[in-house]
């Protein structure tokens, strides 16, 4: 059954305005005139809920592989994400989310995890804002944004005090997009912050000034704020915890993976109780997810045990398009939309979306000696 020939009643969406087309729909309900906006609201509500439904109805229709045919049932996966997620408007959170991503291990997807579900977030009506401060710059590149070493670029606002709005750029290949990119200058900021006042808040303080600015100009305000972390815990990754409320950790499934987060759990512990008291782990995704092994569902029963709120659903199988967009200078939500890579990071931030529009996730209980 093609996903793409689906019968599927949806909306058209303006980007501009993440509100229904003057198309009409049939069956929605009308505003009683133009200026009544909360009665617009409510039509654009009841459309997206329909189409919600008709979405699920139909990708529930599909049939089910069984162990014994894997490849079918992959296939029919994810022909289920791409009716039930493709063209979906993704809920606004209440106020701008700040999400510090990030694994002391290297290797486990940060960036691509990153500039995926930031691109998917975009994609689905949402303003988001990376903020590149890992001196590789790879979150940048994958973006399309220019960071050569003449680019101002977060080392200009985290050293030099210069303001979050003179560096952010937007993202050529998907509106609604943004990023502070990261130069080759980054590199030596570890040691340059050593001597500076207020070393440990000055993200923090720079993120909180671009979005009351942002308010006030014609700049949009961000949905999200997705920080791309260096694998370390030095003063660029500090800086990022004080700035943030929550931390998306992206694990990959092998055994390496979970001594790293015992270890960055520990470290965030340190974090709240000395500098930020409301960071917490909100989300963890793990990655490069292969089904074929013992080992990959080990891991991820491990985890889903132990932070059975925090774990998304969604996980991110190996994909060689994702490894190959970077090279494209895209994410692979714009080199292959329909690969399995790009409708898991697809999912993932639609959970992400969702959870941030019902309210946020409690911090996990502590462990028990």
């Amino acid at each position: 059954m093609a996903a793409d020939s689906s019968p599927v009643a949806t909306a058209p969406v303006s980007r501009e305005t993440g509100s229904a087309s003057e198309s009409p729909v049939a069956g929605a309900p009308t505003p009683s005139h133009v200026g009544d906006s909360a009665a617009a609201e409510d039509a654009l509500a009841a459309v997206v809920s329909r189409e919600t439904e008709q979405r699920e109805e139909l990708a529930s229709s599909l049939p089910h592989g069984d162990h014994d045919t894997p490849l079918a049932r992959a296939v029919a996966e994810d022909a289920r994400k791409r009716i039930a997620l493709t063209g979906r408007v993704f809920p606004k959170p209440p106020t701008t989310r700040v999400l510090t991503v990030a694994n002391q291990k290297g290797g486990v997807g940060k960036t691509t995890t990153t500039v995926n579900v930031a691109a998917a977030l975009a994609q689905a009506g949402l303003t988001v804002l990376v903020i590149d401060i890992d001196p590789q710059g790879n979150a940048s590149t994958a973006l399309g944004i220019d960071h050569h070493a003449e680019v101002p670029s977060i080392y200009d606002v985290l050293v030099e005090g210069t303001p979050m709005m003179d560096v952010v750029q937007e993202c050529p290949d998907i509106p609604g997009l943004w990023c502070a990119p990261a130069t080759i200058d980054l590199a030596g900021a570890e040691i340059e912050l050593v001597s500076l006042v207020a070393r440990e808040t000055r993200l923090q303080r720079a993120i909180t000034a671009y979005l009351l600015q942002a308010e006030s100009s014609d700049r949009p305000t961000p949905d999200y704020v997705l920080i791309d972390c260096p694998p370390s815990l030095g003063l660029l990754t500090v800086n990022a915890f004080v700035a943030a409320q929550e931390v998306f950790i992206p694990i990959q499934c092998e055994y390496y993976a979970l001594e790293g987060l015992s270890q960055l759990l520990k470290n965030i512990e340190l974090i709240r109780n000395h500098l930020n008291p409301t960071l917490h782990v909100s989300t963890i995704l793990l990655t490069m997810y292969d089904g074929r092994t013992r080992l990959s569902a080990q891991v991820a029963d491990e985890v889903r045990t132990h932070f059975p709120e925090q774990v998304l659903r969604n996980t991110v199988p190996r994909s060689v398009r994702i490894s190959e967009a970077p090279s494209h200078g895209q994410t692979v939500m714009t080199y292959d939309p329909n690969s399995s890579g790009a409708l898991s990071y697809l999912g993932a931030a639609a959970e992400l979306a969702d959870r941030g529009a019902a309210g946020p996730v409690p911090p996990p209980a502590p462990a028990q000696n």
